[in-house]
């Protein structure tokens, strides 16, 4: 269905980590009122009093116009509101806000991920607790959050089967620093979202295993490979790929030590344990849920993914990292796509 949209004014956000956090600092930046709706009664008391989320985005001063609360209520007079939950949560969250938003209110998906049960993409899930009549639109594309609230010019993508959405959306959101770039490649925009993170941990645990950049390298467009043969399989045009929310999220990822799947991959080279790796964070690390939610994707569109496979062995079946790249480099040849 396409709606008739105007300009947005008020945004809501549904989800104080530091995505979401960020979001609110981009909107503000915008020029639009931002009302952020968190979970954790401590990060609302934290915004409120020194105007910082000192737990998932400390450093960063918030503009006094952001105001936070537990309280769902607070989004209900929002024209737009952007869904930052992490992915596997998206679907408890927008069963959350369902009741308390009316019908004609656009939500935009920021999570980026597979949900692991039942294999579905983000617009899929919402689409499961939504209805089709619900306006949505996904946030996707190559930033780390900090970067984006600091104010360093950063470029997104939001993707949606209906533009004029898309268009409203993006100019509700762009600013000096910020460029949103707009596309109906909804499938495209989410598997390259999704799958950057899995190949991220894959090239952490190269360079934390000493094994040089020639292997991050390998793994970056062989993993890319898999991303357009996935993609394709799911009815993806393939130049969606060869943009911000695919091979520009891969090259951030695999790149950056401020990427959690990275540093947890960098980690796990290293030789710690997962579930102490995981213990001592506080923030997610989309990949460890999304590789086998993505290899079971996979099959069930019959598309081999070697690397995705290696690091769900690795992460959720105990596999020996040094006897899975050796099973990874002695593959069978085949042609690059």
């Amino acid at each position: 269905m396409i709606h008739a949209y105007t300009k947005f004014q008020h945004i809501g956000i549904a989800g104080g980590g530091a995505w979401g956090t960020a979001l609110a600092v981009a909107a503000v930046r915008a020029g639009r009122k931002v009302s952020l709706w968190v979970r954790e009664e401590e990060v609302a008391a934290s915004i409120a009093a020194s105007h910082e989320n000192t737990r998932f985005l400390p450093g960063v001063l918030l503009d006094p116009a952001i105001t936070a609360s537990t309280n769902k209520a607070s989004l209900g007079d929002c024209d737009l509101v952007l869904l930052a939950a992490p992915a596997q949560n998206l679907r408890d969250v927008a069963r959350e806000f369902s009741d308390c938003l009316a019908p004609a209110v656009p939500l935009v998906i920021c999570a980026k991920g597979i949900e692991l049960d039942s294999g579905a993409l983000m617009s899929e899930v919402a689409r499961d607790v939504l209805g089709a009549t619900r306006p949505l639109a996904i946030l996707t594309g190559p930033n780390f959050a900090s970067e984006v609230a600091r104010g360093l010019p950063s470029a997104l993508t939001l993707a949606s089967e209906d533009a004029r959405l898309c268009e409203t959306t993006a100019a509700a959101l762009a600013s000096t620093s910020l460029r949103p770039y707009i596309t109906d490649d909804v499938v495209g925009a989410q598997i390259g979202g999704a799958a950057k993170n899995v190949m991220a941990i894959a090239a952490g645990i190269a360079i934390g295993r000493g094994l040089g950049e020639n292997a991050r390298a390998a793994i970056m467009t062989r993993g890319f490979a898999e991303m357009v043969r996935l993609a394709g399989a799911k009815g993806a045009r393939l130049e969606t790929l060869a943009g911000l929310s695919g091979l520009g999220d891969l090259v951030l990822t695999c790149t950056s030590l401020q990427s959690r799947n990275f540093s947890l991959g960098q980690e796990l080279g290293e030789g710690r344990a997962l579930a102490e790796i995981l213990a001592a964070r506080d923030s997610v690390a989309e990949g460890v849920a999304s590789a086998p939610a993505l290899v079971a994707l996979g099959k069930q569109l019959g598309i081999e993914l070697p690397i995705s496979g290696a690091v769900m062995d690795v992460l959720h079946h105990g596999a020996n990292i040094g006897e899975t790249i050796i099973t990874l480099m002695a593959r069978p040849f085949r042609s690059e796509f």
